[in-house]
């Protein structure tokens, strides 16, 4: 009898789940289906794949073997469903994922819009939290993933770069630097700035940039910190200081000329925006859709009206 791949996703699905009845729900399928599915794959290799006891379920030596293997079969057939979605159109499902504030408030909106037109009927399910709440939901498996914009080093997550981002020196209409095309870091670093807090992700950017050429970002006359990327922006637009923002945060503002993007020269601040789930989990099809999508596209892009565009 030929291998067959809906037993590998039930025999994964068992594994994963701890439990013949935890997979049954997952897959809308009876226990004894799923049972009478795993004993045949059992009979294929002509070994047992799992250990069934009243309380728990164990791999033995084969299961564990073959856990790899079928995960990579699946992913396959994920990866396969989503390429020729792009000819039909009937991808499906529900999209639940975490994003931390920036790239939820700011980053994903406008994308969210040109992916619900290629696939009307994904459902979006987005939470805007930080990083801890995100992990702790998707250990509880409420969330299939997160985006984040750092990666996060935990032995149970995969993090995955999806996204890149720029930062750019952003200032008030009527500046100085405001019609200027470039600047150098250090004639940025003359002015006063209004930063988010210590510990932020779009901080921690700037500051070791700063460090990498050399100079200590203490050292710059920081008026104000902030809890959040709009109260930056407020205090920039009042006139009360410069900042370092991604342009996409700014759009908005940038596009009615109350704030201008100012590339800095001799300095890059570039960063990446990561995926996070958990290694033991196989993304649904919509999700591995919705990934592969923002891979495709560039952010970090200001508008025609509000500043120069990357070339």
């Amino acid at each position: 009898m030929a291998l067959n791949f809906h037993q590998l996703h039930i025999f994964h699905t068992v594994a994963e789940k701890g439990s013949f009845s935890a997979a049954a729900a997952a897959m809308h399928m009876t226990q004894p289906a799923v049972t009478m599915q795993v004993q045949a794959l059992e009979e294929h290799f002509g070994t047992k794949l799992l250990n069934r006891s009243t309380k728990k379920i164990e791999l033995t030596e084969s299961g564990r073997m073959l856990i790899p293997f079928a995960r990579r079969s699946i992913e396959l057939m994920q990866e396969t469903d989503t390429e020729m979605a792009r000819f039909t159109h009937k991808l499906e499902g529900r999209l639940q994922f975490g994003a931390s504030n920036t790239i939820g408030e700011y980053v994903l909106p406008p994308l969210l819009v040109p992916f619900g037109r290629q696939h009307p009927d994904i459902a979006i399910s987005l939470k805007v939290m930080n990083t801890t709440q995100i992990l702790d939901e998707i250990a509880r498996h409420t969330l299939n993933f997160g985006l984040v914009e750092a990666p996060v080093a935990h032995p149970d997550i995969i993090s995955e770069s999806v996204m890149q981002d720029e930062l750019r020196l952003i200032v008030p209409t009527g500046h100085a630097l405001a019609e200027r095309t470039s600047i150098t870091l250090e004639e940025a670093s003359a002015y006063p700035f209004v930063l988010r807090e210590e510990g932020s992700g779009t901080r921690q950017v700037m500051e070791e940039e700063w460090k990498a050429k050399g100079m200590d970002p203490r050292a710059l006359q920081t008026v104000m910190e902030l809890g959040s990327t709009g109260a930056v922006k407020s205090a920039v637009e009042a006139g009360l200081g410069v900042t370092m923002l991604s342009p996409s945060s700014v759009k908005h503002e940038l596009a009615l000329g109350l704030l201008h993007a100012v590339p800095v020269a001799d300095a890059s601040f570039k960063r990446q925006f990561y995926s996070i789930r958990l290694k033991s989990t196989l993304l649904p099809i919509a999700a591995v859709a919705f990934l592969n999508f923002l891979r495709e596209r560039q952010i970090g892009e200001v508008s025609e009206e509000g500043g120069k565009r990357d070339e």
